[in-house]
């Protein structure tokens, strides 16, 4: 942050109708607080870098084809692949799924709901890691549908 942002944001501060605000960015902290009618503090701190967090190898979405369904997030919330945190997960890469079998939890609210899989197949990819949100529509499996042979 250069100094002649920092002298814009005091600028603002003082005429702005708020008491306190505090901003960190690029590895400075500025704390601003009215005291009075016309006296105020500034603290300017130096905050270290934060280490970029530790990339972690979730397999990307492949095109799927027509022999695959992604299935989805039903709801926003933290994505769980067993019952608790000593279980055994639903499912596994290879599993073979049934319609209305359990294959994860999303706790929203702090509700567990279960996630039933809406079609029959094998597991070829999990697009999530555990405890991890998701957003509603999310992919979280992609599954290769069971063909039928005539």
């Amino acid at each position: 942050m250069h100094l002649e942002e920092v002298r814009e944001l005091i600028r603002i501060f003082e005429e702005s109708k708020i008491s306190e605000m505090e901003l960190e960015t690029e590895g400075f902290k500025i704390a601003l607080k009215k005291s009075g009618s016309n006296a105020y503090n500034i603290q300017l701190a130096r905050v270290p870098s934060a280490e970029a967090p530790t990339q972690r190898t979730v397999p990307e979405l492949e095109e799927p084809n027509l022999n695959q369904v992604i299935i989805t997030a039903p709801m926003v919330g933290t994505f769980y692949r067993a019952s608790s945190p000593d279980a055994e997960p639903y499912v596994s890469l290879g599993d073979m799924l049934t319609v209305g079998q359990p294959i994860c939890v999303i706790e929203a609210m702090k509700v567990m709901n279960e996630i039933e899989s809406e079609v029959s197949g094998k597991v070829i990819q999990i697009l999530v890691e555990d405890a991890q949100p998701v957003e509603y529509g999310q992919p979280l499996f992609v599954v290769e549908k069971n063909s039928i042979s005539i």
